[in-house]
């Protein structure tokens, strides 16, 4: 792994969960990490908090971008408003998600096309406001969040099963893109975690299977684990270093699965 000192980071969906775990391991290894969030005043509150830990301890800064990873001029915004202040982006965390649960027949259109929005389009329009200023600068580290679905399925999910088969796409094609800028792209792929986004999932799954919720993290979520327990936001960080960290573009076009042997291959 290279050195993350003075590295500028940006990670979008930051404020909390995953994103905020990502952005406080790239802090605590000397990076910059640069919160970009929906949420503005969460992710100012998370980059105070990132500062407090560790600009004394490892050096790092964190600053804070209100940004709506489907709204390509506030993208846009948020990377240029990075580069201003820093003078460069060397790594993309593309981590901003939501999930929403129905079956096929019942899914809304406007609800499909969301989902999608924010998990490719977001992908999408983060990594191509970072691009110019990686080539320019002959170094990147992009690094999507995808997820066990993007390999595997499950009842309920269409639209984020589609979404995270498809950046492991689009990691495939920036991968051959940007190797000749010194530019690598993969995919970190969870299994369940712990965080908002699945509590949500665990009542709105029992309703719709007809089971109870404990049922649902048993039989559902955690069935094909090889110990019973979820993923945690730091072993998911754990991955995202070691691709954000790689030391030359070998390590590229890859997918790293993180689900406690829920998916093997």
């Amino acid at each position: 792994m290279s050195d993350f000192k003075g590295r500028v980071a940006i990670v979008t969906g930051a404020a909390s969960g995953i994103g905020k775990q990502i952005a406080l391991r790239l802090a605590a290894e000397g990076a910059i990490p640069v919160i970009a969030d929906l949420n503005l005043d969460a992710a100012s509150a998370a980059a105070k908090e990132i500062q407090a830990l560790y600009k004394d301890k490892s050096g790092a800064d964190a600053f804070a971008v209100a940004m709506n990873v489907t709204d390509e001029a506030q993208v846009e915004k948020g990377v240029a408003d990075t580069v201003a202040k820093y003078g460069k982006v060397d790594i993309l965390v593309s981590n901003a998600g939501i999930q929403i649960v129905k079956p096929i027949v019942d899914f809304p259109f406007a609800d499909w096309k969301k989902l999608l929005a924010i998990h490719l389009d977001g992908a999408f329009l983060t990594t191509k406001a970072c691009l110019k200023h990686m080539y320019a600068a002959k170094y990147g580290r992009v690094v999507y969040m995808g997820s066990v679905h993007s390999k595997e399925a499950s009842k309920l999910k269409a639209p984020y099963v589609t979404a995270k088969h498809g950046l492991i796409g689009l990691a495939k094609v920036l991968a051959k893109e940007g190797a000749e800028y010194n530019v690598s792209a993969n995919v970190v792929c969870p299994g369940f975690v712990r965080t908002p986004l699945v509590d949500k999932q665990i009542p709105e799954q029992a309703k719709e299977l007809k089971i109870s919720e404990a049922d649902v993290i048993k039989h559902v979520m955690l069935k094909d684990t090889v110990d019973g327990q979820f993923t945690t936001t730091d072993e998911v960080a754990d991955a995202v270093l070691y691709f954000a960290g790689a030391s030359s573009t070998a390590l590229t076009g890859q997918s790293m699965v993180v689900s406690h042997g829920w998916f093997m291959q």
